[in-house]
């Protein structure tokens, strides 16, 4: 008995749905020139609407599915590597003005080892230690090598 039911139950589905698909579609337009679509024909001046129906690919639409992620991917990795290019060159621009920055205060103190009369550097407590000719040329030797990695 349950199962006569369910063949039942299953056949009126099927009937029922079927109408649905295959319903028909009336199109017309009103005295303000608006254009509606129902499923009864309503008035005089009714047309009916051959709609034709299909069933969805599902391979196809599957297919788009997966290029459209597809470029998607691609325009996130685009987006990723530029924006790191652009880290990268930001960093290199900040390395590039550091460089041009101890460049210019190497040449300043190279400029100032060679006018001034004496040179010194203050010790620990705050006094200032004079420089002997040795000194003197060592610190130069040392801006001068600071301008040659700096400036070149």
């Amino acid at each position: 008995m349950i199962r006569k039911t369910c063949i039942l139950f299953t056949t009126a589905s099927l009937v029922f749905s079927a109408a649905a698909v295959a319903g028909e579609i009336y199109k017309w337009t009103d005295e303000n020139g608006n254009v509606h679509y129902e499923d009864r024909p309503t008035g005089e001046d009714v047309e009916r609407v051959a709609v034709v129906s299909s069933n969805t690919d599902n391979s196809a639409v599957r297919a788009s599915i997966d290029a459209r992620r597809a470029r998607q991917a691609a325009r996130e990795d685009a987006n990723a590597k530029r924006d790191e290019e652009a880290a990268r060159a930001e960093e290199v621009a900040k390395i590039a003005a550091e460089r041009e920055q101890k460049c210019q205060e190497s040449r300043q103190r190279m400029e100032s080892y060679l006018q001034a009369r004496r040179l010194y550097r203050e010790s620990d407590n705050g006094e200032r230690e004079y420089l002997d000719d040795t000194q003197v040329m060592e610190a130069r030797s040392k801006a001068q090598e600071d301008i040659q990695a700096y400036c070149n």
